[in-house]
């Protein structure tokens, strides 16, 4: 006999010699066993999201606002200007107006939005630009119930808003959860109501993480949950019923979902509404600098051996430079956190509190240094930033000249300085003409641009910036920093050194 044929008899016999109270016993353990593992799939993947809808419904709003607008003079908005029609309208509401000249009268105009409760007292958040401007708010809950709200307070950097209504007792309620925490991947519930259609909604999974869109202080939860307009200011769920963002925004090339919607994290909105709460502002840190990131370029040119930090471009009256932190600087680490770009560096110091004394250390001259800096108010230094570049303007004639790395340069005299709109304290080289196609122009230098410093030395002359790039070339490095200053703005420019 062979030995699998051997194998699978012994196998029979050994079976055939159990107890038929035995085989019944293990048979009902292996059902038992199914029935377990089919309860473990059900539970790990449930059949319905209602369960968990009706549980957190009761604490989504919708959001009506009404505005007092002025009236209009003519047909505008009922049909085009220069339109066939334009005159049969303004005949019929003069018609209308009948002998009375007056201007129009003011009329309403209503929004919709979303929202939702966070405390059994009637606080509620939703987005700033649902309730910007708006002269009456109504609260309706998923009952029906409608209340009025006033507001508390609103950040437009991260377009959050928070409302109180007045109840005769307490308000259903969802709290934040942990928006860290959230994975690509995970299961996300989306509220609201799109297009004024009423309470709706929708579920998804979060697409990706740490968007930033236009703002200063952004961090998104990217969603394929649908949100359209009217979802503003709602809610994004995890699955055990926490709030982990704030609905705001959608990329869309038609007005409408098209599975890549914007919920603001709930790390960043729980902060700004506990300050909203407390003082009915918010109030961030303020570090005092002017920053770029350090890229690949920056980096050789600094002699760095990692792109990482932010640069000091510009030191004005404030903190920083009242603690001694200097243009050139590059900042490695805040409060003990590295930082890795300027993005980071941003969110982190307007994270930190008001008044707070922190340790910045920095890498100056190829040595680190730590500098205590205490941190002022973001917004009360809002008023004091320097005021956009403006129009380029052209470099007259000067009668030294030179061109290196697609620049031609010529020191700065009082005409020059005057032309250019320039301090009659600063120093440097005036760009007179930059190369089309070349590294500089590519990277933005226009003429115009004022270079105050090269190899982080601060020039004058033409010589001094033949010096700074001989200097370089003996270092061994491949490409040289400047400093680079249009309208008063500063910035540093990483330029490829040429071949000798």
């Amino acid at each position: 006999m062979q030995p699998k044929a051997v194998a699978r008899a012994e196998t029979r016999n050994a079976v055939n010699g159990i107890s038929p109270a035995l085989r019944a016993a293990l048979i009902g353990l292996m059902a038992l066993t199914l029935v377990i593992l089919q309860t473990v799939t059900v539970q790990a993947k449930p059949e319905s999201l209602a369960p968990l809808a009706e549980k957190i419904s009761p604490s989504v709003v919708n959001i009506t606002t009404s505005t007092l607008v002025e009236g209009r003079t003519g047909p505008r908005g009922i049909v085009p200007e220069g339109s066939p029609f334009e005159d049969f309208f303004r005949e019929f509401q003069d018609r209308n107006r009948g002998d009375d000249d007056s201007a129009p009268a003011p009329r309403r105009s209503s929004a919709l939005g979303s929202g939702f409760v966070i405390s059994e007292d009637g606080y509620v958040v939703t987005n700033n630009h649902v309730i910007e401007g708006a002269d009456e708010i109504t609260i309706e809950f998923f009952s029906g119930r409608e209340l009025t709200a006033t507001v508390i307070g609103t950040d437009p950097n991260t377009d959050i808003a928070l409302l109180k209504v007045e109840a005769d007792g307490p308000l259903p309620f969802v709290n934040f959860g942990n928006s860290d925490g959230a994975r690509v991947g995970d299961w996300v519930i989306a509220m609201g109501n799109p297009l004024g259609q009423g309470f709706s909604v929708s579920a998804g999974i979060v697409s990706a993480r740490n968007r930033a869109l236009s703002g200063t202080y952004d961090d998104y939860i990217q969603t394929d949950a649908a949100i359209n307009r009217g979802n503003s200011g709602g809610p994004l769920f995890n699955m055990d019923g926490q709030v982990i963002g704030v609905n705001t925004a959608i990329l869309s090339p038609n007005g409408g979902s098209i599975g890549i919607g914007f919920s603001m994290a709930a790390n960043v909105v729980t902060r700004v509404v506990d300050q909203l709460k407390e003082f009915g502002e918010t109030r961030r840190g303020w570090l005092g600098v002017r920053i770029q990131d350090v890229t690949d370029d920056v980096a050789d040119a600094m002699g760095l051996a990692d792109a990482a930090g932010a640069l000091i471009t510009d030191v004005p009256e404030g903190p920083a430079r009242d603690a001694g932190l200097e243009t050139g600087d590059v900042i490695m680490s805040f409060d003990g956190v590295e930082v890795a770009d300027t993005r980071g560096l941003v969110r982190q110091v307007g994270n930190s509190p008001v008044g707070a004394t922190v340790r910045v250390t920095v890498l100056r001259e190829g040595k680190t240094q730590t500098i205590a800096v205490v941190l002022g108010r973001r917004e009360d230094a809002d008023g004091t930033e320097t005021p956009e570049a403006e129009e380029e303007q052209a470099t007259p004639e000067a009668p030294e000249m030179s061109s290196l790395m697609g620049l031609t340069v010529t020191p700065l005299t009082d005409d020059v300085r005057q032309e250019l709109g320039a301090s009659d304290d600063m120093t440097g080289l005036a760009v007179t003409e930059v190369a089309e196609g070349s590294e500089a122009f590519e990277k933005g230098l226009r003429a115009g641009d004022i270079i105050t410093e090269a190899g982080q030395q601060q020039i004058e002359t033409i010589a001094d910036l033949n010096d700074r790039v001989e200097a370089a070339r003996e270092a061994g490095r491949k490409s040289l920093l400047l400093l680079v200053r249009r309208a008063g703005d500063p910035r540093f420019v990483a330029l490829t050194l040429e071949e000798e």
